[in-house]
C-alpha cells in the first residue's frame, strides 16, 4: 500500500506511523536477578524474592544486558548515554508484581540513529532505546472462568526501540521492523523469535492530510508479533481512520489490538501518556556511569554490519542480489561461505551450493551455526566437481555422508564409492560409440532435427558408464559423432 490516500475528490492523506519495538535480549539471567531468562520452562518456575517485588530486595543489573544494549546502539550508529538511569514505570496490571516496571525514558541508553530504507528513499530517525524489563503474562486459554498469570517473563531483559514517526505506509514500516530484526540477530543479543515474543511490534499511526506538518491523534496498535500482522494491522487502521474523518467524526487517541480473524482493529483502552504513569527514577538504581574506555572496548567486538558485508562480497566476488542477502541473512551464514572460501573454494559456486544444496540438509528451523558439514569438506568437493573428478550429482549423493563426520576424507569418499569421473577420451569414444550403435531410430531423430535426443543419448552414454563420464565431456564428443 502506498503512502498516499485519495478519497471523493479533494482530501488527499498520508499515513504518520511510529514503531515501537520490543526486543528481548538472548542473556541468561534476567535483568535485575538470577532468574533464569530462558523461554519454555513450566510456569512460575523462573521467578524469586526479586521478581515479584519482595519487600527489602534489592536489583542488580545484568552486566551482559548493558553490553548487549551498547554493542545494539553502537551498530545503529547511535550515541552512547554514559550517564543513563533507571526510572520506575508505574501502573497496576496482574502480570507486574511489583506495581511498576523498571525502565528508561528521555535519558535512555541509546539516543538517535538513523535506519536507512533505500527501497523507499527513506530514512527513519531513531528517537531512543531503553533497557527495561519485561512484564509477565497473562493466560486466558488455561481455565475456562479465570485468566492464569505466568510470571516466568517478568524481569526477562529488553531494549526497546523507539522510532520518529517517520514512515509513511505499512510497507516501509515492515521493512524497518524486518531491518531491525535483522541486525538484531546478526549482533546475536537476541533469537528474534516472534512466535515465542523475542520480538514484538507496538504501531503508533494518525493520519493527516498532505503537505500538513501536525501530528493527529495516533492509535497505537498493540503487541503485533508477525511482519504480516503488522502490515495488515496497519493498513486497516488507516483505512478505519480515513472512514471516521470522511464521515465527520475525530479520530480519538487510544490503544487498539488487532484481530487477525476478523481482520478489524478494535479498541483496548485510552492511550496514556508518559505523566499517567508517573515516572520517577529507581532509588534502588544509581545512575549508569559508563567510561568512554568501556563503551570503545564494546566497539571493537562489533562483527562486520551487515550492509558493509554485503557490500564487500558484491565488490569482491560480484555476486547476484540473492546470493548476497542470503549469505549476510546472519553471521553464522557468512561465517561459513568465507571459511569455505579461506579453504579454497570459489565464491559463486560456493554460494550457490549452499542456497540450494545444504539448507535441505540443515535441520527445520535451524542455519548455518548448525550446519554439520565442515567447511574444509565442502571446498575440497567443490574442487573435485570443478576439476572433473566427480560429477555434480555424484557430488550431492556424498553430501549425507559427509555430514556430521568431519573426519572423513573427500578423495578416500569418491574412491570407496567408484564415483570418480572417467575422462579417458578413448573409454568414453567406446561407450558412445556403441549406444549410437544401440539406438538408430533416436540417432536418425536427431539428424532429423530432433536435437533434444541428444539428451537422450547423453543419459544413455551416463547409464553405461554406471554415472562414471563426464557429461560435459560426453555431450561433446556426441555432437561431434553425430556431425
Amino acid at each position: 500500500m502506498v503512502g498516499l490516500f485519495v478519497l471523493g475528490i479533494v482530501m488527499i492523506y498520508e499515513a504518520v506511523i511510529g514503531l515501537e519495538l520490543h526486543i528481548q535480549l538472548a542473556t541468561e539471567s534476567k535483568l535485575f536477578s538470577s532468574s533464569s531468562a530462558s523461554f519454555g520452562a513450566e510456569v512460575n518456575t523462573h521467578v524469586n524474592e526479586i521478581d515479584l517485588g519482595y519487600p527489602g530486595v534489592l536489583p542488580v543489573l545484568n552486566e551482559r544486558a548493558l553490553e548487549y544494549a551498547v554493542l545494539f546502539g553502537l551498530a545503529l550508529g547511535s550515541q552512547i548515554n554514559p550517564n543513563a538511569f533507571f526510572m520506575r514505570k508505574n501502573y497496576f496490571y496482574p502480570d507486574l508484581p511489583k506495581g511498576y516496571q523498571i525502565s528508561q525514558l528521555a535519558d535512555a541508553i541509546i539516543l538517535g540513529g538513523l535506519v536507512d530504507l533505500p527501497e523507499f528513499e527513506r530514512q527513519v530517525r531513531i528517537n531512543r532505546g531503553q533497557l527495561e524489563e519485561d512484564a509477565g503474562k497473562s493466560v486466558h486459554d488455561a481455565f475456562t472462568d479465570r485468566t492464569g498469570i505466568d510470571l516466568n517473563r517478568a524481569g526477562v531483559p529488553l531494549i526497546e526501540l523507539v522510532s520518529e514517526p517517520d514512515m509513511r505506509s505499512a510497507a516501509e514500516a515492515v521493512a524497518y521492523m524486518r531491518k531491525i530484526h535483522h541486525l538484531v540477530r546478526y549482533l546475536g543479543i537476541s533469537d528474534g523469535n516472534m512466535q515465542e515474543g523475542s520480538f514484538r511490534c507496538d504501531a503508533n499511526v494518525s493520519i493527516r492530510e498532505k503537505g500538513s506538518e501536525v501530528y493527529n491523534a495516533r492509535v497505537e496498535l498493540k503487541n503485533i508479533n508477525s511482519f504480516r500482522f503488522v502490515e495488515q494491522a496497519i493498513e486497516l487502521e488507516i483505512e478505519r481512520q480515513i472512514d471516521v474523518v470522511e464521515n465527520g467524526g475525530t479520530v480519538e487517541q487510544e490503544t487498539r489490538l488487532f484481530d487477525p480473524d476478523k481482520m478489524e482493529t478494535r479498541t483496548m483502552r485510552s492511550k496514556e501518556e508518559a505523566n499517567d504513569y508517573r515516572y520517577f527514577p529507581d532509588p534502588d538504581l544509581l545512575p549508569l556511569q559508563l567510561s568512554a574506555e568501556w563503551i570503545e572496548q564494546i566497539r571493537q567486538n562489533l562483527p562486520e554490519l551487515p550492509h558493509l558485508r554485503e557490500q564487500r562480497y558484491a565488490e569482491q566476488y560480484a555476486l547476484d542480489k540473492d546470493s548476497l542477502r542470503f549469505l549476510v541473512q546472519d553471521k553464522a551464514t557468512a561465517q561459513y561461505f568465507e571459511e569455505a572460501l579461506n579453504a579454497g573454494a570459489e565464491a559463486r559456486t560456493a554460494a550457490i551450493w549452499m542456497q540450494s544444496e545444504l539448507v535441505k540438509l540443515l535441520p527445520e528451523g535451524q542455519g548455518f551455526a548448525d550446519c554439520l558439514l565442515n567447511p574444509n569438506q565442502f571446498a575440497v568437493l567443490l574442487a573435485r566437481v570443478a576439476d572433473n573428478t566427480l560429477s555434480a550429482n555424484a557430488a550431492k549423493k556424498l553430501l549425507p555422508e559427509l555430514w556430521g563426520n568431519a573426519d572423513i576424507s573427500v578423495d578416500a569418499l569418491i574412491d570407496t564409492k567408484g564415483l570418480r569421473q572417467v575422462n579417458d577420451d578413448g573409454q568414453l569414444q567406446q561407450w558412445a560409440e556403441e549406444v549410437l550403435a544401440a539406438n538408430p531410430d533416436q540417432v536418425a531423430a536427431y539428424k532429423g532435427g530432433q536435437v533434444k535426443m541428444l539428451g537422450y543419448l547423453v543419459g544413455q552414454v551416463l547409464k553405461k558408464s554406471q554415472g562414471k563420464a563426464n557429461p560435459k565431456s560426453v555431450n561433446e564428443l556426441l555432437q561431434k559423432l553425430l556431425a
